[in-house]
């Protein structure tokens, strides 16, 4: 096996596909029967008949690690606040397809699998073909139209892993526009700040806050 490589997008699909459609929940909800954890921290852990309530449990623990590691950041924990109580359950609430997803080590919804591929460190996933040779096979759930917004919404999620994982990182400030994006489109709050395109790494030429 190369490792250094691109993978063959049609075998990876087939393999992350067959490994989704194969995967069942014990007790058809999301979650995971034992405490886990991410590094140093355990999870917070329970049996969930919404994802979107499973989701939040996986961002809360996440940006606590992140405000202990890089310190509190007032519009961050404000962004953070309102991507939860609104964004969330508005993208989310309605996703109800449960897979093994072996990076969370729980049962999710498959669509998370691919939050990491939109970051800027996944440089071979980035390629479409990737995502388009895994839909072929498992389609998006609806609504269609709000996938890459989901994908942004999981992307957040393993920006703010890194952020935590690597104190000063520059992931935190591409998951703080995310929120604001997201915030802006499904959840306008007044006092939040603004979306900057120019820290937007799925803006073609955009390769890193500031770069």
């Amino acid at each position: 096996m190369d490792l250094h490589a691109a993978p063959d997008p049609s075998g990876l699909a087939t393999a992350i596909a067959e490994l989704h459609q194969n995967a069942i929940s014990p007790n058809g909800m999301f979650g995971y029967p034992i405490i886990n954890g991410r590094g140093t921290q355990d999870r917070t852990e329970h049996w969930s008949e919404s994802w979107a309530v499973q989701f939040t449990y996986l961002l809360k623990d996440l940006i606590k690690l992140d405000n202990q590691v890089n310190g509190p950041w007032p519009a961050y924990d404000a962004a953070c606040r309102q991507l939860i109580e609104e964004v969330v359950p508005r993208l989310l609430g309605a996703l109800q397809v449960i897979i093994f997803d072996a990076d969370e080590s729980m049962y999710g919804h498959n669509e998370i699998e691919f939050g990491t591929w939109r970051c800027n460190w996944a440089s071979h996933f980035k390629s479409p073909a990737y995502i388009r040779e895994y839909q072929m096979k498992i389609e998006p759930s609806e609504p269609v139209e709000e996938w890459d917004d989901r994908n942004r919404l999981y992307a957040i999620k393993a920006a703010i892993c890194d952020s935590a994982g690597h104190c000063g990182s520059r992931s935190r400030i591409i998951a703080y526009n995310d929120m604001l994006y997201l915030c802006e489109k499904y959840a306008p709050l007044e006092t939040l700040e603004r979306y900057d395109p120019a820290k937007d790494i799925s803006v073609p030429g955009v390769l890193e806050p500031g770069l």
